[in-house]
């Protein structure tokens, strides 16, 4: 089903996560070049709302990240500009299957699948994006993370607009154990964009954007995305659990 409300005024009212970085760094994504994003809309316990992203896999089923837990949820397809929704699908969600080996502390195997209560309406805004099958033990070159997350840290809420940026991917071997891909640099996923996908080069989801860690050693922070091969069999729903 398709909303036309005005969802200008949520800007102000976003309340962000600690968990994950917004687009530092980046531009604006062209209009609905991401057609996969879903701005996730989450009803927590004590009535106060939370937004983070989601992409869409097929026509039943958003894939987030575990640690955003929630009462309950709205998946919105076909968002770019907030203040601008036409024809805007807004789709409770009937059930989530986080991971059943998500650690709360470690966030590892951070991811979690959505179950929408009814079938999304595919077209030229809202496709879904196809999932790496196999992790070959190599880094993806040239990925690209996208989300409405805050793109500027001096400022306390999220972004209107659809923000990209590339982001490197790095060799670091606490990563590779935890199953995490990794960046590290000024630029990349902020507060509010946990959830969304890491897409490569070949134009698939290769992660989850999870968490961010400060190195023992010091240094950048350390962005880190859930790997998608090494974390569940989305098609077969494979350890994969329903929420309490």
């Amino acid at each position: 089903m398709f909303i036309h409300c005005n969802l200008a005024t949520l800007i102000f009212v976003l309340t962000l996560d600690r968990h994950v970085y917004t687009i530092l760094g980046g531009h604006e994504a062209v209009p609905h070049s991401r057609p996969y994003m879903v701005f996730l809309e989450r009803h927590m316990s004590d009535g106060r709302k939370k937004y983070y992203a989601g992409f869409l896999l097929n026509e039943d089923f958003v894939m987030t990240a575990a640690h955003c837990q929630a009462k309950s949820y709205i998946a919105l397809l076909g968002v770019h500009h907030v203040y601008h929704n036409n024809e805007i699908q807004r789709i409770s969600v009937e059930q989530p299957f986080p991971h059943k080996y998500f650690n709360q502390t470690s966030f590892k195997n951070d991811v979690m699948l959505l179950k929408l209560s009814s079938k999304a309406i595919l077209n030229e805004n809202v496709k879904p994006i196809p999932l790496a099958s196999h992790d070959d033990g190599t880094l993806p070159k040239s990925c690209i993370v996208s989300g409405w997350g805050r793109a500027d840290r001096n400022r306390n809420y999220m972004s209107p607009k659809l923000m990209e940026t590339s982001v490197t991917l790095i060799d670091n071997k606490e990563c590779a154990v935890e199953n995490f891909y990794c960046s590290q640099g000024e630029t990349g996923p902020s507060e509010g964009d946990s959830g969304g996908p890491l897409v490569c080069e070949d134009g698939k989801a290769y992660g989850v954007i999870s968490s961010a860690v400060t190195p023992h050693s010091g240094g950048p922070v350390i962005i880190r995305f859930t790997k998608i091969p090494e974390s569940t069999e989305t098609q077969h729903h494979v350890c994969i659990r329903p929420a309490d």
